[in-house]
């Protein structure tokens, strides 16, 4: 296992994240934008039955993803054990989002850099579901930092747990669970009760995942000159100011390495929707804070590869 996950690692941080029809995650998707339209076209009004109907595909979806995943690997381990270990790493790299994290908040920071606030806005729209056309650069930067440090957690460290304890099935069916609450997992008409058991279930898998990658990364701001003692202070303190049981974890870690206040009130589709503060105004949003979160997160990526690989070596 300690071959698959630092070859994964490997694979992500020096190719990053393919744009191809074939990835395994955009086939997941697929399968659930084909699931949602058959729901949307049989107009169903009951919300037990609405609930029941997410249910389904919820399931349909995580098991097809795991059954799949573990019939491509079975397939290569009976031609070799190398054949199989390969497969399987070039499988869980696809799982691993660190690289694709950093290139698409370091897009926001050049944006910035060059003053570009629009462009920055416009970068910034394809990450974040927040309204990002009134922000200005402090808030262009608070938004940029609190979707790296979420997803810390169910883009790079929950993937990495799920794959050390059940290699790249395991990973593929916790993927297709993240991806299921980020497709949906929403509160409106369409999804409240349609997409209620796909959060719920997303929710439950990354609770312990979350928790651990907070305390990493309180490990992890001791290697990129963060402030430990504030992001102890922060965690403490601020780790359940979500709506999500998990989203703040590791929010809350690093406003506090950081000195900033993130979270607070957001415009969603034009309404103004209000949530806790997480950290301390300590210092002023600036671009080089995109620099540091993304510092952070590879800091906490690779104490994580490193522990996972030594414990499987054990």
């Amino acid at each position: 296992m300690a071959f698959i996950i630092i070859t994964a690692f490997i694979l992500d941080w020096i190719i990053g994240d393919p744009q191809n029809p074939f990835h395994p995650v955009r086939l997941i998707g697929s399968g659930i934008a084909r699931g949602t339209a058959a729901y949307k076209k049989a107009k169903i009004s009951n919300p037990a039955l609405q609930f029941v109907m997410g249910a389904v595909l919820t399931l349909t979806v995580v098991c097809l993803s795991y059954m799949a995943t573990r019939l491509v690997t079975w397939g290569f381990y009976r031609l070799n054990e190398w054949s199989g270990m390969i497969a399987e790493a070039i499988i869980c790299y696809f799982l691993i989002a660190a690289r694709a994290l950093k290139d698409e908040s370091m897009k926001i920071y050049r944006s910035l850099a060059a003053q570009n606030i629009e462009e920055a806005k416009k970068n910034l729209s394809f990450i974040v579901g927040r309204d990002t056309q009134n922000l200005n650069e402090a808030g262009i930067v608070k938004a940029t930092v609190e979707t790296v440090a979420e997803n810390v957690s169910d883009g790079v460290i929950a993937p990495l747990i799920f794959i050390f304890i059940g290699g790249a099935p395991l990973g593929m069916a916790y993927k297709a669970v993240n991806t299921l609450d980020s497709m949906i997992g929403y509160r409106n008409e369409d999804f409240e009760y349609f997409g209620k058991f796909a959060a719920l279930l997303d929710d439950a898998v990354n609770f312990i995942p979350s928790r651990i990658s907070a305390l990493i990364m309180i490990a992890g701001s001791v290697f990129t000159g963060g402030d430990v003692k504030e992001a102890l202070r922060i965690y403490s303190r601020d780790r359940r100011n979500h709506k999500s049981p998990n989203a703040a974890q590791t929010e809350s870690v690093c406003a506090g390495a950081l000195g900033l206040r993130l979270g607070g009130d957001n415009y969603y589709h034009g309404i103004l929707i209000s949530k806790p503060a997480i950290g301390d105004d300590i210092n002023a949003p600036k671009p080089e804070h995109i620099i540091a979160a993304n510092r952070l997160m590879y800091a906490t990526t690779v104490i994580a590869v490193v522990s996972l690989a030594a414990i499987s070596f054990i």
